[in-house]
């Protein structure tokens, strides 16, 4: 029986295709900035370390705090004119509705001249483009407001975006140092989830991959091929690149067997 179990191991291991694959984080994001700025802050104490809430990179914000108050002010004022010249055009509505009738009267009656009928219809025009004109003020207050509305929408974007937090994500590196002026796209920094763990190998054929037995450094395990490329990769030629999505480990980068058995 032990020799039946041997051959049963030997023939198995025989038709197994082994890789060696290093441990690493399940993804390594770039961060890079979203504004442009001056950085003033980093922590660099944090490399290798989880990251909180609290930023670990900050730029310059004066200028965009002083900005983004100039903004709300504008829009408080446009706010007010809108109002102000609501009242305008409510009065001049008033107005209009009694020129109206005004005209309407005279020019019905044959003791006025037409030069008088002609000067009240006049009156009445001007007060009708009036009326026009300061509705068309009110509907150009409310565009510059909406204008300054997405404006302001834009520099409190700017303004977070100032402050560089990856909650979660354990700091991989820095790219960038106090003092450096960064533009938009600049990289930052990296970061690396390490709630769980991938293996990385590159198969020669993946016909019946996923139904393979996965040995982690010769020992059995209930892993199963989690990512795969059928595509060749463009770097190891006529190889598909597979990923295996393991638990995290306390060490990272350790080179590991990955043998893939039929049983």
């Amino acid at each position: 029986m032990k020799i039946f179990t041997l051959l049963l191991l030997s023939i198995s291991i025989l038709f197994s295709k082994s890789y060696y694959s290093k441990v690493e984080p399940y993804e390594i994001r770039v961060i890079s900035s979203n504004t442009s700025g001056l950085v003033t802050y980093i922590n660099e104490n944090k490399v290798g370390e989880k990251l909180s809430k609290k930023p670990f990179i900050k730029m310059d914000i004066e200028l965009t705090q002083e900005e983004l108050t100039a903004l709300k002010n504008k829009i408080e004022y446009l706010r007010d004119m809108v109002k102000s010249s609501e009242l305008v055009l409510s009065n001049l509505k008033k107005s209009l509705v009694k020129k109206r009738l005004n005209y309407k009267r005279i020019e019905k009656l044959s003791i006025k001249s037409i030069v008088e009928k002609d000067r009240e219809f006049y009156n009445l025009v001007t007060s009708e483009n009036l009326y026009l004109n300061t509705q068309k003020e009110i509907n150009n207050l409310k565009v510059q407001i909406t204008d300054f509305k997405l404006r302001k929408a834009q520099v409190a974007r700017a303004l977070k975006d100032k402050s560089i937090v990856a909650d979660g994500f354990v700091l991989y590196s820095i790219a960038v140092k106090p003092g450096q002026v960064v533009g938009v796209g600049t990289p930052l920094a990296k970061v690396a989830d390490t709630s769980f763990a991938k293996l990385t190998i590159y198969l020669d054929e993946i016909e019946g991959v996923y139904e393979k037995v996965i040995y982690i450094d010769g020992k059995r395990s209930e892993y199963k091929i989690s990512r795969l490329l059928n595509i060749a990769d463009s770097k190891n030629i006529s190889k598909y690149m597979a990923q295996i999505i393991i638990p995290s480990p306390k060490l990272f980068s350790k080179l590991v067997k990955v043998e893939l058995r039929d049983e």
